[in-house]
């Protein structure tokens, strides 16, 4: 009768382990992604170029991978996925066993006048005992050497849930890692290619200098000829002073800018070794979208709110499972005796086991607070993971748009760089055999300055833009796992 009831203690145990709630996920609406990002781009997948064969520029790339080496955001990222990864591997035993050694002294009194102190004082004259058996008075000693254990039985499938959301945190990390890694290198890239500009704004702007220069010495000549007066000579220097104030301001930018590179290197403020390149030859690499259906595996922050969301789901169940009854099992095995000098003798052998059913009845209020604080987070979850879809499509769809736009009009404004540029040699031929004033000559050279100025922005607007889709791809990141 008794090896039956154990038999059906175990036939229990096996059939709750066997249990499981339904899972309940939320009936979600699929995000919907249009089957392009506009009529102008192409539909078909093409894989987006490595950093390397993107950028092309040894010294951007050594940059950049210095960057991925000593970068303060990235090492912060690594020691979150660390964070996660010790979530991981606290729950990789969760619903193992737990197993311990125990080497434990205690002593007890019992009262004279109840069951174990009557019982005990009885032991001293019985004559079934020898002494070794009979209990110490008053005070009774207790040794214990050996192993306990306790386990809880998954039967929900509660423990299960808490290891997959876990998993799902440390994955969701690493493409946060990515995330950062995909800002790096275009953040770089944007200051790099800001810099090789800035050096070009100089040179024009000494190249104007030089001319208005020019055109102050001609007015002077004029001036001490008695062809033109003070008001000339103050304009053409107002305007030369105005121009050299500007090239120090350009040198702050580029000063700006390089110190910017060297804190995303993670690295004091020095001058960054870079390429001496005309502005006309700094031409921004061409780049294939694909379909938009590719974000979902390029994009970093998609692939990071996703598992955000698994992780999300995973907790939803876990607090629904802590509704229902727990199976604990606890037991111990080793040598325990009241004489430290019959510890270790074979007689002082001794073991336990308990299991128990628990269900929670008072403390409802606090699983149902918990279980609508995880369903509040799964929404957050699941709002952000739309939001971070829409905004990439978003963010694709703009840098299209502001390519194909900015491509317009730096056709348009280098025309008018070259028509401005001629009227300046016109202006001061004919301010020279008293054809013109000098007015008309300050206001050629500014239309000029002004223009060329303004072009090179859109230069600067033009690299912006396909860094940017670069980065709205989820271009970059790859290239270094």
């Amino acid at each position: 009768m008794l090896k039956l009831k154990y038999i059906c203690i175990f036939v229990c145990i096996i059939f709750l382990g066997g249990c499981k709630l339904k899972e309940n996920v939320p009936q979600r609406k699929a995000v919907a992604i249009p089957q392009k990002f506009s009529a102008r781009t192409d539909s078909t997948t093409i894989q987006l170029a490595s950093m390397q064969d993107f950028f092309a520029d040894p010294m951007l790339v050594a940059l950049i991978d210095t960057a991925l080496k000593n970068n303060f955001d990235l090492q912060v990222a690594l020691q979150n996925i660390e964070l996660a990864r010790a979530g991981v591997r606290f729950t990789q035993g969760i619903d193992m066993p737990d197993l311990s050694a125990a080497l434990s002294v205690g002593s007890r009194k019992f009262g004279n006048y109840t069951i174990d102190g009557v019982g005990n004082y009885d032991t001293q004259f019985s004559t079934n005992l020898d002494k070794k058996q009979q209990l110490p008075s008053p005070h009774v000693p207790d040794f214990f050497v050996g192993l306990q254990s306790s386990w809880e039985v998954d039967l929900w499938g509660k423990l299960k849930s808490k290891k997959k959301a876990a998993a799902a945190r440390f994955i969701a990390s690493e493409y946060g890692r990515n995330l950062i890694v995909t800002s790096l290198v275009s953040d770089i890239a944007d200051a790099y290619f800001q810099l090789l500009i800035l050096d070009n704004e100089q040179k024009i702007l000494d190249d104007n200098i030089q001319l208005q220069q020019r055109a102050l010495d001609i007015v002077n000549a004029l001036k001490q000829a008695g062809e033109a007066n003070q008001l000339g000579v103050e304009l053409m220097s107002a305007q030369l002073l105005s121009s050299q104030s500007l090239k120090i301001e350009v040198k702050q930018k580029i000063i700006e800018n390089e110190n910017r590179i060297n804190f995303l290197l993670g690295r004091f403020p020095q001058t960054i070794e870079r390429r001496t390149v005309a502005w006309e030859n700094i031409v921004p690499p061409k780049l294939a979208t694909g379909v938009p259906s590719a974000l979902l595996e390029n994009r970093p922050d998609i692939k990071q709110a996703e598992f955000d969301l698994i992780a999300a789901d995973a907790d939803i169940y876990a607090a629904k499972a802590a509704f229902y009854p727990s199976l604990n099992i606890n037991g111990s095995m080793g040598l325990q005796a009241f004489r430290a000098a019959v510890l270790f003798n074979p007689g002082s052998f001794a073991y336990s086991v308990a299991g128990g059913l628990f269900a929670p009845l008072l403390n409802r209020r606090q699983l149902i607070a918990d279980l609508m604080a995880e369903e509040a987070e799964q929404k957050i979850a699941y709002t952000n993971y739309k939001r971070t879809i829409v905004n990439s499509f978003t963010e694709v769809y703009n840098y299209l748009n502001l390519i194909e736009n900015t491509n317009e009009i730096h056709e348009l404004k280098s025309k008018e760089v070259e028509v401005l540029k001629g009227t300046i040699n016109t202006s001061v031929e004919l301010f020279r055999f008293g054809r013109a004033t000098y007015l008309e000559v300050v206001t050629a050279q500014k239309n000029a300055l002004q223009a060329q100025m303004e072009l090179i922005n859109l230069r600067k607007s033009q690299y912006n833009a396909v860094i940017g889709l670069y980065r709205a791809l989820g271009g970059g990141w790859k290239s270094v796992i």
